[in-house]
């Protein structure tokens, strides 16, 4: 019989091995997956895996994937590290988007270099706003941040539909739910290609949260509350400003994503103006390990599944729902061999009854 032993102190070599175990389960059960949907399991994980990565507009495909994915699961390690568990990215990043969109769809002529960091700036107050509510309702009443930043999802989703089939609905759109489209000004510069500001701003956000993590006061008062709590209370931390300030920065940094995405990718507010990037950074925090750098690494191999997922469809014929199963496989290892880390398997002989 295998048992789990607890450990004395957690495996610095199964905290490095833990993501690879995962990515490497996840792949040998994709290529299963495959399989038993009649593709050709080399070919699949060939087109799925190697082919986004053999050209140069792949590649740039990749960056301007990864960079939401960067911007929030960057953001939702620092919460996570200080145990505040919030779900609700993919409504930040709605909300950051609706917010910083206002100048160009409001202020059409107000378009100069100055309208644009404007709408950066919206974008980070529009999804730290909507991330103080469930701070808000944690602190306050003690209401379960999962369940409230999840819900707000939807609220979000929802609200944005509204506008874009509505009063924000481009005049000159034949009727389609769409804002006007953005121009100028409006618009991230690109540095590559497709290839846009929001890129640097990701790394400039990765670099200052590692910075926070490992230099700042802050930082290490999130990190104690997150792995002791009571510790961190005599040492003068609060719980209650440990939530607000894991929901702010991680609301704001998904909202940033948000504007990035709608200024950089798309150029106009519609019905749906992400694929769940919200729902995949929490897979790329926690195959991160936590960290902001390891989150910038996880971003990237998250990214190539969207890209793997778009390239499989086209190729082989699959459902776009392969990506989400690839996905889900993946955080559910990353969980599984997070076991190891903590305990150790170890044979056990059953003892005979009497």
């Amino acid at each position: 019989m295998i048992v789990l032993e607890k450990r004395a102190e957690p495996s610095r070599l199964w905290a490095f091995l833990a993501p690879v175990v995962a990515i490497a389960a996840a792949g040998l059960t994709g290529a299963v997956l495959f399989a038993l949907l009649g593709r050709d399991p080399l070919l699949a994980m060939w087109t799925y895996f190697i082919e986004p990565l053999t050209s140069a507009w792949s590649l740039e495909e990749l960056a301007v994937k990864a960079t939401p994915l960067a911007l929030i699961g960057a953001g939702l390690a620092l919460a996570y590290r200080a145990n505040v568990w919030n779900i609700g990215a993919e409504g930040q990043l709605v909300m950051g988007a609706i917010a910083g969109s206002a100048i160009p769809i409001l202020l059409p002529e107000w378009n100069d270099p100055l309208a644009l960091f404007v709408m950066l700036a919206l974008g980070l107050a529009g999804g730290a706003a909507w991330a103080a509510i469930p701070a808000f309702l944690k602190v306050r009443f003690n209401v379960n941040e999962i369940l409230s930043s999840l819900m707000l999802v939807y609220v979000a989703q929802l609200f944005l539909d509204w506008l874009v089939r509505g009063p924000w609905r481009d005049p000159m759109g034949f009727n389609f739910p769409k804002s006007v489209s953005f121009t100028d000004w409006h618009v991230l510069p690109a540095i590559s290609g497709r290839v846009h500001l929001g890129a640097l701003l990701a790394l400039l956000a990765v670099a200052g949260l590692w910075l926070l993590l490992r230099r700042a006061r802050m930082g290490f008062a999130l990190k104690v509350m997150g792995s002791a709590p009571r510790a961190g209370l005599f040492g003068g931390f609060s719980m209650a400003q440990a939530c607000w300030i894991s929901f702010l920065i991680s609301g704001a940094l998904a909202g940033l994503a948000g504007i990035c995405e709608v200024s950089g990718s798309i150029g106009q507010l519609q019905p749906s103006i992400s694929p769940g990037y919200g729902f995949t950074a929490i897979i790329v925090a926690f195959l991160g390990r936590l960290s902001p750098v390891g989150a910038l690494f996880a971003a990237l191999l998250l990214a190539l599944t969207y890209l793997g997922g778009e390239a499989a469809q086209l190729a082989l014929g699959l459902s776009a729902k392969v990506t989400q199963a690839f996905q889900g496989m993946l955080l559910f290892f990353v969980l599984a061999a997070d076991v190891l880390v903590h305990y150790r398997l170890r044979l056990q002989r059953r003892e005979a009854k009497s």
